[in-house]
């Protein structure tokens, strides 16, 4: 029996990156980056903002965000004096 010869798939058409025109979402007004740099990774590589972490999407590295807890503490009225 003879073999069948196998047909070859096509190259697979790969994303460009990020649209350009979202780029400006990166920086502040200042050209400042938005994002953390992370520790281990070093400079070059940015984390991404979730909602309640910073995490490295190259080597894991994740810091979380500590809510910051208000103290609902009511303060004394001041008594209104009256003439």
């Amino acid at each position: 029996m003879a073999k069948k010869a196998k047909e070859k798939k096509g190259k697979k058409e790969r994303g460009k990156g990020k649209n350009p025109s979202q780029k400006w979402k990166l920086y502040d007004k200042e050209g400042k980056r938005t994002n953390k740099i992370c520790a281990k990774c070093g400079a070059g590589v940015f984390m991404g903002k979730h909602k309640n972490r910073w995490a490295c999407g190259k080597c894991g590295y994740t810091e979380y965000i500590k809510k910051e807890i208000e103290n609902k503490s009511k303060e004394p009225k001041e008594e209104k004096e009256s003439k």
